[in-house]
């Protein structure tokens, strides 16, 4: 007689699914995203490399010209910056505050890359609830979300790099121009964010910012508008508040009202101000009726600087000198840096730990 025997139950653990199968999977799953990102990028960049290149020919012809001071190279340069310079490299706004050059619509591209793609990473799968199926199928919370975050990220932040190097080539001929008082230079807060580590550090910002607000509100729609109001007050604090006190702000004094002094070509100028003999501030409105009628009406240029020195009056700028450019790229880069990895590090917690 013989009898069925149960089998033994199985105690061991199953084998973890390999990281490179993790990778495959998230790409198979993010192909499309990335893609998008890779386009939008690739067509960006070959616009500013067919525009790069037109501009650095042409303004090899102004650099090439001598002597400067004629009366031809002056037209040519002219030529130049009236043709390319406040069509392509001009600063976000105009005198008139109207939208002006190719930097307003690249101050958009960190939050619209690293928010759409960030957002709905994890936080469509929370709102399915399709991640249960993957927790069971060799693949823990820790893992799972290494495996959604790290590989957007990477390519996010690669990406954003190199079209950061290809921005900065492209208004390389400018910078020319910057040094001559023409225009304004890289430190401008509508400038700063789109050059050297800034620019994918913002990038990275925005995913991280994106994937927390995913996991913490679990829907797909309200996750992307709460990361993209949360990035653009984090952006706007820093440059109105934050970005100017990196280093102490550095003082100097000389000129008139409204015109800064020559060495503050290329600074980024906080804020100016006039004080009287005795050292008090006086206000523009108190210093305008202290000046005399023909001093306000003469033709003379220094007319109204030579009045102030002569009745001891003293115009005060606060800036931040461009050699600090270098220094703020890596304050700035570090410190988004650093609040990208707390973010990410709060994500992987939040999934370790929430009950879902």
């Amino acid at each position: 007689m013989t009898s069925l025997t149960r089998p033994a139950p199985w105690t061991g653990r199953r084998r973890p699914v390999p990281w490179a199968r993790l990778a495959w999977v998230s790409w198979r799953q993010r192909r499309v995203a990335l893609i998008t990102v890779a386009i939008l990028l690739a067509a960006l960049s070959l616009y500013l490399l067919i525009m790069g290149l037109r501009i650095h020919s042409a303004y090899a012809g102004v650099s090439s010209c001598h002597p400067a001071s004629s009366t031809p190279c002056q037209i040519l340069r002219f030529n130049f910056t009236v043709t390319y310079y406040q069509r392509f490299g001009a600063p976000m706004f105009d005198n008139i505050g109207k939208p002006n050059g190719i930097s307003a619509l690249l101050l958009a591209v960190p939050v619209l890359l690293g928010v759409f793609a960030g957002a709905p990473l994890l936080a469509r799968e929370l709102e399915t609830g399709t991640f249960r199926f993957a927790w069971t199928q060799g693949c823990g919370r820790l893992r799972w979300a290494l495996a959604q975050l790290a590989l957007p990220a990477i390519a996010l932040t690669a990406a954003a790099g190199g079209f950061s190097a290809l921005f900065s080539w492209y208004l390389r001929p400018f910078a020319a121009l910057f040094a001559q008082g023409i225009g304004k230079g890289a430190m401008q807060p509508t400038e700063f964010p789109l050059h050297g580590v800034a620019f994918p550090a913002w990038t990275l910002a925005a995913f991280a910012i994106g994937a927390f607000a995913g996991v913490t509100i679990r829907r797909t729609a309200p996750a992307i508008a709460a990361a993209m109001a949360a990035w653009a007050g984090l952006a706007l604090a820093t440059a109105v508040f934050l970005r100017a006190h990196y280093e102490a702000p550095l003082r100097t004094s000389g000129g008139a009202p409204h015109q800064s002094p020559a060495r503050l070509n290329n600074a980024w100028v906080l804020s100016s101000w006039t004080t009287g003999p005795g050292g008090r501030q006086v206000s523009p409105t108190r210093l305008n009726s202290l000046v005399p009628p023909s001093v306000v009406n003469s033709n003379q240029a220094n007319a109204f600087p030579d009045w102030m020195t002569l009745h001891h009056y003293t115009q005060w700028w606060s800036y931040q000198p461009e050699s600090r450019y270098g220094h703020f790229q890596l304050i700035e880069g570090g410190w988004l840096l650093a609040l990208s990895v707390v973010l990410i590090a709060a994500t992987v917690w939040m999934i370790r730990r929430r009950t879902w």
